[in-house]
């Protein structure tokens, strides 16, 4: 071997390692390029329409129990019920048709029993209560503090029908307001 000049051996070396390490540069290469499209392991974001309805009921519910207070005394509870009632029967009419091009149908209704068990269940009796008496008025639960009248929750059933079958759902929604009693 003269100096400076690689003999043929040594080239066909040379070539080979370089063929080898360019073979496993492409393999990776290959094998990234089709983790790319595999996507096993990516958790896909299950859109679940009853806590969808259920985050507007209970905007809906916050919105209106806020004000309920300052507008109405406890001798119109009725009419604040139904004041409560009206608002929540405009947004379920726009949800209940607003998914129907997608071939989602939608049906709420107001749970009257399950809100009279919820007011049972959570609204003291007797002489240690902090506040007033507590009343169900068409799957509202209203109460008595200092006069005024107060919601304190409301039931509703839902009904879901989609392409792929149907879920009923009952929940119960308590406005999370704060009240500023008058």
């Amino acid at each position: 071997m003269i100096s400076g000049v690689q003999s043929g051996d040594s080239r066909g070396q040379l070539v080979l390692i370089a063929a080898l390490a360019l073979t496993l540069v492409l393999v990776a290469l290959g094998v990234a390029y089709l983790q790319l499209g595999y996507n096993e392991d990516v958790q896909t974001v299950e859109q679940r329409p009853a806590s969808q309805i259920e985050a507007v009921l209970e905007r809906i519910i916050d919105k209106t129990a806020t004000d309920v207070p300052n507008m109405f005394h406890w001798s119109d509870r009725d009419t604040a019920a139904q004041a409560v009632r009206d608002e929540l029967n405009a947004t379920s009419d726009q949800l209940e048709t607003s998914r129907l091009g997608a071939g989602h149908l939608y049906h709420i209704t107001l749970n009257d029993t399950r809100t009279a068990h919820w007011e049972s269940a959570n609204c003291p009796a007797g002489p240690n209560r902090q506040f007033g008496t507590c009343e169900t008025i068409g799957g509202i639960a209203v109460q008595n503090r200092t006069g005024r009248t107060h919601v304190l929750a409301a039931a509703f059933d839902i009904m879901i029908t989609t392409p792929n079958g149907e879920t009923a759902v009952t929940v119960v929604i308590k406005p999370q307001a704060k009240y500023d009693d008058a």
